[in-house]
C-alpha cells in the first residue's frame, strides 16, 4: 500500500504557543468514494502504530472485514510526532537539514487533530460516515468530534477517555525516565536512547496486558527451575521489537502528547465538552483494561448525548481493542443496526 504525503500550506500554530514551520502528514487510503461521498471511514491509530491500518488492525480493515474497501473509502493518517512519515523529532528541517530530536515542540492531541482536519479538507471529504479510534486514537477521534461536530455521522471510541488520567500520566513518565536514564538519548542521534526505549516498552506492556493474559501465555510449563523465565524473555523480546521499528524521541514526544489530552480544557469542563458531540456514538470498554478502566468509557457514554456503551469481556487488557476484533465487529453491527432502525 502506497503512503501519500500531504504538506500543510502554512505553519502549524500549536496549542502551547509554538509552531511547526513545515508540517507533513503521511496517510493511506483504501477503496473508493461512492457517488454520494457518504462512505468515508477515518481510522485513528494508537501510540506506536502508523497509517497502514490494514496491517496493524487486520481483523477490522481489509477484504471481508467490517471495514471492507469494496464498500468503504477508508483513510488512516499518521500522527504528528511519529516516525512513520509525518513530521516528528527525526524529520530533517528543510532549511537546515537537521532533526530536532529533544527540541521537538510539545504537541497536544488538539494539534494532531488540526493537522488531520487540514488533510480532510485537502481530500475534499465534507462528511465522514464513521470516525473510529482506540487509546490515543480514541483520544484524537473524540477531540476531533468536539472540534468539528458537524463533520462526523458516527463516532466509535475504544478503550479511551475524556482526559488522560494521573495513572496514565504516571505510567508514561516512568517510561520516559527509563529513556532519560540511557545516556545515549542525550547524543541526539537516530538510535539515541534505544536501551531506554527497550526498558520503557517492557514497562508499558504491564499496562497494556493483564495478570490473566500473562498467566495464560507466560507461566512456566513445569516446576523445574528455568535458566530464563518465559515472562522475562517475553519482555525483552517486545522491547527489541519496538526498538527495531520506533525511536526514543518520537516515543517521548507522543507520550507527552497523550498526557495533554483533556477535552474539557478551556471548554467549561469535560461534561460540557462532551455535550458538543453530535455524532451517533459507540463507546467500547474492556473489562480487564488497567490503563483505561471501564469507568472512563462509562463517563464518556454518560455525557455524550445518546451514546451507546458496550463492554468487551477480554483477558487481554488494554490491547483487547487491537485483538478482540470479533467482539468489536459484533458491537459495530449492533450499533449500526440500531442506528439505521432509528
Amino acid at each position: 500500500m502506497y503512503t501519500h504525503q500531504f504538506q500543510l500550506p502554512h505553519p502549524l500554530l500549536l496549542e502551547n504557543g509554538g509552531q511547526l514551520a513545515h508540517t507533513q502528514v503521511a496517510y493511506q487510503t483504501w477503496g473508493c468514494l461512492n457517488a454520494a461521498h457518504d462512505n468515508v471511514v477515518w481510522v485513528c491509530h494508537a501510540l506506536t502504530a502508523n497509517a497502514d491500518a490494514a496491517d496493524w488492525w487486520p481483523g477490522m480493515v481489509g477484504p471481508g472485514r467490517y471495514f471492507d474497501p469494496a464498500d468503504w473509502f477508508i483513510v488512516c493518517a499518521n500522527v504528528l510526532g511519529s516516525c512513520y512519515g509525518s513530521t516528528g523529532p527525526l524529520t530533517p528541517a528543510p532549511t537546515t537539514g537537521q532533526a530536532a530530536f529533544q527540541d521537538f515542540p510539545l504537541l497536544t492531541v488538539r494539534d494532531l487533530v488540526v493537522a488531520h482536519e487540514a488533510l480532510r479538507k485537502e481530500l475534499g471529504l465534507a462528511r465522514v460516515h464513521t470516525l473510529i479510534g482506540g487509546s490515543l486514537g480514541g483520544q484524537q477521534a473524540l477531540e476531533w468530534a468536539v472540534q468539528q461536530p458537524a463533520v462526523f455521522e458516527n463516532l466509535v471510541l475504544l478503550a479511551s477517555n475524556a482526559r488522560h488520567s494521573a495513572w496514565g500520566i504516571a505510567f508514561n513518565e516512568a517510561q520516559r525516565l527509563a529513556i532519560f536514564a540511557d545516556a545515549t538519548y542525550q547524543l541526539n542521534t537516530p538510535t539515541g536512547g534505544a536501551a531506554g526505549l527497550r526498558a520503557a516498552r517492557a514497562m508499558a506492556l504491564l499496562s497494556y496486558r493483564s495478570y490473566q493474559a500473562y498467566g495464560r501465555t507466560q507461566t512456566e510449563p513445569t516446576d523445574a527451575l528455568p535458566t530464563d523465565f518465559r515472562a522475562a524473555a517475553y519482555q525483552r523480546y517486545q522491547g527489541d521489537k519496538l526498538v527495531a521499528r520506533f525511536d526514543a524521541y518520537s516515543y517521548v514526544a507522543l507520550t507527552r502528547t497523550m498526557d495533554s489530552h483533556n477535552v474539557g480544557r478551556g471548554r467549561g469542563g469535560v461534561a460540557a465538552a462532551l455535550r458538543r458531540v453530535l455524532a451517533r456514538t459507540l463507546v467500547i470498554g474492556i473489562t480487564s483494561d488497567a490503563l483505561f478502566p471501564v469507568a472512563e468509557q462509562q463517563l464518556l457514554a454518560r455525557h455524550i448525548p445518546g451514546a451507546m456503551y458496550a463492554e468487551m469481556d477480554s483477558a487481554y487488557g488494554h490491547d483487547g481493542f487491537l485483538l478482540e476484533t470479533a467482539q468489536i465487529t459484533h458491537f459495530l453491527e449492533r450499533f449500526h443496526s440500531l442506528t439505521y432502525a432509528h
